[in-house]
């Protein structure tokens, strides 16, 4: 039980990862409107600020615990057969992964 997130657990990082992801969802959605960059490069000048790279990772991490969390309870939920279910999981966090990497490099190419 230690090495697998309990239901509580899960539970409190899904709501936990929703918060953050709707909290970043407004704020940066407010900025764009209230004050929308001039060009591409003002606005990769803004995605690039430090404490704005550092909210964008932490969104990227967020979206991707957030994701697997709840794939992975509706996994457990629903697919019964042992071995289906192993390959389902492991599909899964093989994509989230490749996503991740994907989301860091276009991050470091931000900075």
């Amino acid at each position: 039980m230690s090495r697998q997130m309990s239901g509580f657990r899960a539970w409190v990082w899904q709501r936990a990862s929703a918060v953050y992801l709707a909290l970043y969802i407004a704020y940066v959605l407010l900025h764009l409107m209230l004050a929308p960059p001039v060009d591409q490069q003002a606005l990769a000048s803004w995605m690039g600020a430090l404490p704005m790279w550092l909210a964008t990772a932490l969104f990227m991490l967020m979206l991707l615990l957030h994701a697997w969390v709840g794939v992975r309870d509706v996994i457990l939920d629903y697919l019964k057969p042992a071995f289906l279910r192993f390959l389902a999981l492991l599909a899964v966090q093989v994509f989230l992964l490749a996503c991740g990497l994907w989301a860091l490099a276009v991050l470091v190419r931000l900075l």
